[in-house]
């Protein structure tokens, strides 16, 4: 299978933080959309963005209680979008699309994390909806404004826990199958990997390049509200958390950020795209049965996957 996933030695690592990665980026002019941009990653993401000179956009389900995560940052826009809900999605599309020519960096970053079963009105599982289904209908409705700047950047959050199940087909929506809140999380972020790699297949063209991203493991963030207080500990111990064992080192926020950034506004991968990226360089391919828990696995960036994912998807939103 040819990719071009290899590692290109950034000079950065796990430990780089935002003031590393954006030194020397100027964003003003630019027009930034960070999803779950009020919490966690995506605050910190926001902030450095902003400090660079962006207008950023961070839609949240509340929108109440992201303005007042983001008091001290009154210019940072916020709208009301519901990544389950396709018609919210359309409304902050619409929205957006009113208010700007051109959108130059979409950071796909919110996301949930093994939560109980449930389901969008839709019926589809609520991991593979939101964090999948959400941001391609998303990306698609903004594909114009992303298009008319010629040098657009789509960052998907992907995760190391890609590695827990590749996209299942047959039965993506647990209806036949017994659910598994870890395995739907690992099918759901393969999803984001694959997204990009066809996304940035059909965008190039239009100067749409696309990168997953693995931030790395950040305790300290809502994506963990759906785990039991063991898991939790497990975190902070570096110890078993999901269906196998993952001893990765922990970060803090901001080193969580660096990578989305990095892969957001690096000139290093100018007229790159379609990769699954780690601690701010592209990851190395492993085997899919691979017992490292760094690099990416092939099932996570094949070609082949990534379109029958997109066709499907299309089907599933009713494009």
């Amino acid at each position: 299978m040819f990719t071009p996933q290899s590692p290109i030695a950034s000079g950065f690592s796990a430990a780089s933080i935002p003031d590393e990665v954006m030194r020397h980026i100027d964003l003003r002019g630019k027009y930034a959309i960070v999803t779950g941009g009020h919490s966690g990653i995506g605050l910190e993401t926001v902030r450095a963005l902003r400090a660079a000179g962006a207008r950023v956009m961070a839609p949240a389900r509340d929108v109440a209680q992201a303005r007042a995560a983001l008091t001290n940052m009154p210019d940072v826009m916020v709208q009301p979008l519901d990544l389950m809900d396709p018609d919210s999605i359309n409304r902050f599309a619409d929205a957006v699309l009113a208010s700007t020519d051109s959108v130059d960096i979409l950071l796909n970053n919110a996301g949930i994390m093994a939560p109980p079963l449930s389901r969008d009105a839709r019926g589809y599982e609520s991991q593979f909806s939101t964090n999948h289904l959400g941001h391609f209908q998303l990306t698609l409705r903004l594909w114009q404004a992303l298009a008319a700047g010629g040098n657009a950047r789509v960052v998907t959050l992907s995760s190391l826990g890609h590695r827990y199940s590749p996209v299942c087909f047959e039965d993506i929506h647990y209806t036949q199958r017994p659910y598994d809140p870890w395995r739907a999380y690992g099918q759901s972020k393969t999803a984001n990997a694959l997204f990009a790699v066809h996304l940035d297949k059909l965008g190039r063209e239009s100067g749409i390049r696309a990168f997953a991203v693995h931030p790395g493991r950040v305790p300290t963030t809502r994506l963990s509200r759906f785990m039991t207080p063991e898991e939790k500990a497990a975190v902070a111990q570096a110890a078993q958390v999901g269906p196998d064992f993952v001893p990765s080192p922990l970060k803090t926020l901001a080193q969580g950020a660096s990578t989305s950034l990095w892969a957001a506004t690096s000139p290093q991968l100018a007229g790159m795209g379609g990769v699954y990226c780690a601690d701010c360089d592209i990851s190395l391919l492993v085997a899919d049965d691979s017992p490292d828990v760094s690099g990416v696995r092939r099932w996570a960036i094949d070609p082949r996957q990534a379109e029958r994912l997109w066709a499907l998807s299309l089907e599933l939103i009713g494009e």
